[in-house]
């Protein structure tokens, strides 16, 4: 028998006094507010770095094969043009998963571990981009004045599948091998800014020397919306074919190739694996983490602040936990005293305490489980917070719950609230038991 939990479970359906259960109900709250707090800081760091993610892998893929001079701006592909007779176009885009070697180096030595990608590549597909400027004519007036913009020409393979979530008005482009579309996908920021919609002439001046310039005109036939405006207000999408005539590049001929993989989580491994095994010498592949560092640098930032907030709020659970330990201890001195006096070592007497935190600990994070669930739901059901789109990139605060992360928060806060106890705990060995049966 178990003689500490059994006290434990004693003193903790006894009760005890209104102070200290007011005392014990604090540290409740305490650990069930700080839970709630994780479950949601979590979900929430967890949904904002998989939405935008998804966002710009979505628009841009995530690997692109270019010229090797190229490699480093993604502008550049339009000065380097690579041929679409590749050993690997398309058949790379029926790879399965991969076997790669992950290189540790713990304490000065060399260690290899064998992994497997958890999928393949799901697509391949065309691309370049060439920047240039837009006006708008209506009736032969000009109605906006000129600016910049990136026109991202794609062929007939494009993953109009991951795309179509962010088509907001008007259709796709027919881009087909047999002809030339000349209509034009533009962002809502850009349709906004040019006071322009479906069925407007948008003309784009290409300069292709000091002084000679080639100009097309383009019909509006959709406005889309990815959300990330940084990247929307400068870029539009036309068939390959229209810029392939302005840069007098031959049919065969593109700026790179956009690599579509299954798992995000497979990026480093795949971004390798294309670059030494499977590209020759002069193309060159890199990860769209590598070419957008900004942007994944700031979302990497939110995981330094989520560690922050849950060092923060465990600290203020375990706080309250040994306040309301060392009042426990101090409330139930003459059971103390009278423990010692049948014989009962120090460490039997904390453990009645250390269960009976354990039991306020469970009951907290019960609790903080239900609230942070339930705001979570409430969160991705109805999007209750919204966001200003500008800023953060998203119009509603995102949800993504991890049950491995919650499980592992909840088996962690336990274990070190718990590993913290223990200090106060130590309190008991110092109560003398002849002075103890006598307090009161």
């Amino acid at each position: 028998m178990n003689l500490p939990l059994y006290l434990a479970r004693g003193v903790a359906k006894g009760g005890g006094r209104s102070i200290s259960r007011t005392i014990i109900g604090i540290a409740v709250a305490a650990v069930a507010i700080s839970m709630a707090t994780m479950v949601l800081a979590s979900a929430l760091i967890s949904g904002f770095k998989t939405e935008i993610s998804v966002k710009i892998f979505g628009f841009w893929g995530h690997i692109h094969i270019t010229e090797e001079r190229a490699a480093n701006d993604i502008m550049l592909t339009s000065d380097y043009p690579i041929s679409t007779q590749q050993d690997f176009y398309p058949d790379l885009e029926n790879t399965g998963p991969i076997t790669y070697r992950e290189f540790h180096d713990p304490f000065g030595g060399n260690q290899v571990e064998e992994k497997t990608t958890r999928g393949g590549i799901r697509h391949l597909q065309q691309f370049i981009l060439l920047p240039g400027i837009v006006s708008v004519f209506h009736e032969g007036e000009r109605l906006a004045d000129t600016e910049p913009l990136v026109l991202k020409g794609i062929a007939e393979d494009f993953a109009w599948s991951d795309f179509d979530q962010y088509l907001i008005e008007g259709e796709r482009l027919e881009v087909t091998p047999d002809s030339t579309s000349r209509t034009i996908l533009i962002s809502n920021s850009t349709a906004r800014r040019l006071k322009i919609g479906i069925g407007d002439r948008v003309d784009f001046v290409y300069f292709s020397g000091l002084r000679e310039e080639k100009t097309r005109a383009f019909t509006v036939g959709g406005v889309y919306k990815t959300g990330l405006e940084e990247y929307d207000s400068k870029f539009a999408i036309v068939d390959i074919k229209q810029l392939r005539r302005l840069l007098n590049w031959r049919d065969d001929e593109v700026g790179g190739f956009e690599v579509v993989l299954d798992d995000i989580d497979d990026l480093d491994a795949f971004s390798n694996y294309i670059h030494y095994d499977v590209l020759p010498q002069d193309l060159y592949a890199d990860s769209i983490r590598n070419k957008l560092r900004e942007l994944f640098n700031w979302l990497d930032i939110q995981d330094y602040n989520g560690i922050i907030i849950l060092i923060l709020v465990v600290l203020v659970a375990v706080i309250n936990m040994m306040t309301a330990l060392l009042i426990l201890i101090l409330e139930r001195t003459n059971m103390i005293g009278t423990l010692k006096a049948l014989g009962q070592d120090n460490w039997n007497i904390r453990k009645i305490f250390l269960y009976y935190a354990g039991f306020i600990v469970i009951v907290g994070l019960l609790l903080g489980n239900l609230i942070g669930l339930g705001l979570a739901w409430l969160q991705k059901t109805f999007g209750i917070v919204e966001l200003d789109e500008e800023s953060y990139y998203l119009a509603v605060a995102p949800i993504r719950l991890e049950w491995l992360t919650i499980l592992g928060l909840n088996v962690g806060t336990f274990v070190v609230i718990l590993l913290f106890l223990i200090l106060p705990s130590y309190l008991v060995t110092k109560i003398d038991p002849v002075k103890a049966i006598r307090f009161k």
